[in-house]
Parts: structure tokens; C-alpha cells; sequence
């Protein structure tokens, strides 16, 4: 009889923890398709009328090469957290135009911490591009960090490494912004020993974290006191500054 009382007892124990994380599950899968930020369309439209880039809805994600088809050099970018990967096409835009080929994957779940694909997942969009660097935004930078092993370059736009890189190779281009409130100055500081002791620092001044891409307000951040033109300029010469910078093949 006691046997038995036991038996029911773990039965029941066992049922009412798949249950909870059955609805755990359920919620982070629901919360992640909740509230993503959307790519504001008329920056959208920049790109899709841009006649010196080919853009394209690939299976590793969207694909911004030069027209003419030569590139030889090529990022991949991670999204932030809940942000639609459009939002980041027309900052971007300016590398293809470079000749850079430019692939912003979307993360599982729209949270680049559930996505464990490899560099490699998404550098098979162009299998004739060699020099790859790899980047994101926020907690998408946080992603590329732990990417970067087997890429060339790391670029970071308002975000900051949560793994050590300091003793590699990386060349590295951080872009914070003054008046971001999620990575805050103090935050991109206080992380600065992570990176290698050449890594390029650069922060923005009037730039919040929403500035990185073109998807609106966001909730916690800062108020902007640059133009979404002015900082598009002012990345646009970064990242060409630092892409030339870096060695080929």
C-alpha cells in the first residue's frame, strides 16, 4: 500500500514538472514573438531602391552584395535582441556598396542567445568570399563575440563582448553611442579589458542604442541628439575606414 501512495506521489511530481516546463517553453517561445521591433520602412525603402547593391532573402538570411558582383571580403551581422533583421539593412548598405558582402542572419526565436549555428551557416550564402569579419548589435554583439574564433575581424555596435577575446588576433571596431541607455558608456568600459589591446573605440556622441538600427524608439534607452542621416554618415565612414584597413586573403 505505501508502495503504491509513493508511486502515485512521483507520478504526480513527474506530470506537474513536465507541465511547467511545457508552459515555460510555451512562454519564451510566445515572449520572443511578442513586441519585435519592426524595420521603420521608409529607411527599408533606401535599400530596396538601391541600384548599386543586390539584395536577396536568402536561406542564411539577408544578403546585400555589390551589383557588379565582385567582393571579396564579407561580414556577418547579428541582430539585437527581438529586433527585426531589415532594421539593420540600411545602415549596412553602405559595405555592399564597398564591395563588403553583408549577411544579417535572423536568430532562432529572435534571440541571437538561442541561436547556435556556426559562422559557417550563414558565410554559405557567399562560398566565394574568403575574409570574413562578424558583428551585431547588442545582444547580437554579444553572439558575434563568441563567432569571432573563426572570423578575421569583430565589429560591435552598441554592445560589448561577455567572453575574453584580448589575447587573439581580432582586428576590432567597438561603435557605442553617448546616450545609449542599455549599453551604457560605463557598461562598454567596463568591458574593454575583454577586447584586444588594439581594438578601435569609438563612441558617438548623440548616439542611443536604437541609433545602431532603423526599427524606432526602445524601451530603456536614451534620447538621440544625432539624425538618423548624420549617424548613418558617421558609420558608413567607420566601418569603410575599417574594412580597408584589414588585410586580404
Amino acid at each position: 500500500m505505501q508502495k503504491k501512495r509513493v508511486r502515485r506521489v512521483l507520478t504526480f511530481l513527474g506530470w506537474g514538472l513536465l507541465a511547467i516546463l511545457v508552459l515555460g517553453i510555451g512562454g519564451v517561445v510566445a515572449w520572443s514573438q511578442i513586441g519585435v521591433m519592426q524595420a521603420e520602412p521608409a529607411a527599408l525603402a533606401t535599400v530596396t531602391a538601391n541600384e548599386a547593391i543586390t539584395v536577396e532573402d536568402a536561406a542564411q538570411g539577408i544578403v546585400l552584395t555589390p551589383a557588379d558582383g565582385e567582393s571579396d571580403q564579407g561580414i556577418v551581422f547579428v541582430p539585437g535582441a527581438k529586433v527585426d533583421p531589415w532594421a539593420y539593412a540600411p545602415i549596412l548598405q553602405s559595405l555592399a556598396e564597398e564591395g563588403v558582402t553583408v549577411v544579417i542572419t535572423r536568430p532562432w526565436l529572435n534571440l541571437a542567445f538561442f541561436d547556435l549555428r556556426g559562422l559557417d551557416a550563414f558565410t554559405s550564402a557567399a562560398p566565394d568570399v574568403d575574409d570574413w569579419a562578424v558583428g551585431g548589435h547588442s545582444l547580437g554583439g554579444v553572439r558575434a563575440c563568441q563567432l569571432a574564433a573563426d572570423a578575421q575581424a569583430l565589429v560591435l555596435f552598441g554592445s560589448y563582448c561577455a567572453n575574453d577575446v584580448s589575447d587573439s588576433a581580432l582586428a576590432v571596431l567597438s561603435i557605442s553611442g553617448s546616450e545609449d541607455g542599455l549599453s551604457t558608456p560605463a557598461k562598454i568600459d567596463a568591458a574593454r579589458p575583454l577586447l584586444p589591446p588594439d581594438a578601435e573605440m569609438v563612441e558617438i556622441e548623440g548616439a542611443s542604442h536604437a541609433s545602431f538600427g532603423d526599427y524606432g524608439p526602445q524601451a530603456g534607452d536614451g534620447t538621440p541628439t544625432i539624425s538618423d542621416e548624420e549617424m548613418h554618415a558617421r558609420v558608413d565612414e567607420l566601418l569603410a575606414s575599417f574594412f580597408a584597413e584589414l588585410p586580404r586573403g
